[in-house]
């Protein structure tokens, strides 16, 4: 009786060992795929960040002065001591607003926390030499408040974008060499509604030269993470400067 029951459990067993062999290999396959895997990001990253040592890219956080005011259609100031960098900025930041968002006013005073006093006059006249600065990109700079308003009648806004390469002018009596004047063609996409829900659009070029300070005597945006040395605007020109 006992000789008779051997081969039913001898199968029992093969069985059962087959079956274990068949799980292990089953965890082995996960494990191996799991191990392969690449470890996951933050949630909500993009693409992992660049390590190429020649990549010019600033870090996300903290590069500007007010990482809102696109919510106002502005540019934000860009922190950095790169003049070319600095001078692309203002001089789009110059013509890039939208009219549903802010007013002309409310622009214009944002474009104000831009500038810094002219260091090469007396520290007495530096305040009233930066009023005339902001007075002169209002009055003959910046898009005229007749032309706001026509844009604003028809929900309009700009956007603007520098071409090509920046050219600089020599800054006169500029003992500290930290001030560049820079001067790069602009293209202004004007859009506006079509008031049936439609939008048009057209396109501008203008040419425009600015004036910028990189330089310990640069004064940072309050309350901000700008420091001195950070490039700030000295002053827009109403006409285009060339080497």
């Amino acid at each position: 009786m006992t000789t008779n029951q051997m081969p039913g459990r001898r199968g029992l067993v093969w069985a059962i060992v087959g079956g274990l062999v068949l799980i292990a290999g089953i965890v082995a396959i996960v494990v191996s795929s799991l191990l392969a895997q690449p470890a996951p990001g933050p949630t909500g990253s993009g693409s992992p960040p660049s390590t190429d040592p020649t990549s010019t890219a600033e870090p996300p956080a903290g590069d500007v002065v007010d990482a809102s005011v696109p919510d106002q259609g502005w540019l934000p100031e860009p922190i950095t001591t790169d003049r070319e960098v600095y001078i692309r900025a203002a001089l789009e930041a110059a013509a890039t607003f939208d009219t549903t968002m802010s007013t002309r006013k409310e622009w214009l005073d944002y474009l104000d926390s831009w500038f810094t006093p002219d260091t090469r006059y007396a520290e007495a006249d530096r305040a009233d030499r930066m009023k005339a600065a902001q007075l002169e990109l209002r009055q003959g700079v910046v898009l005229p408040q007749e032309e706001w308003d026509s844009l604003a009648n028809e929900d309009g806004r700009v956007v603007a974008m520098t071409t090509g390469d920046v050219a600089y002018v020599p800054v006169t009596d500029d003992a500290s060499g930290d001030m560049s004047i820079g001067t790069s063609d602009v293209t202004l996409t004007f859009i506006r509604s079509g008031g049936s829900g439609g939008e048009t659009s057209y396109e501008e070029q203008v040419r425009v030269s600015v004036q910028v300070l990189c330089g310990p005597g640069s004064v940072p945006t309050p309350d901000s993470a700008q420091q001195a040395g950070d490039c700030k605007v000295v002053r827009y020109f109403t006409e285009p400067l060339e080497p």
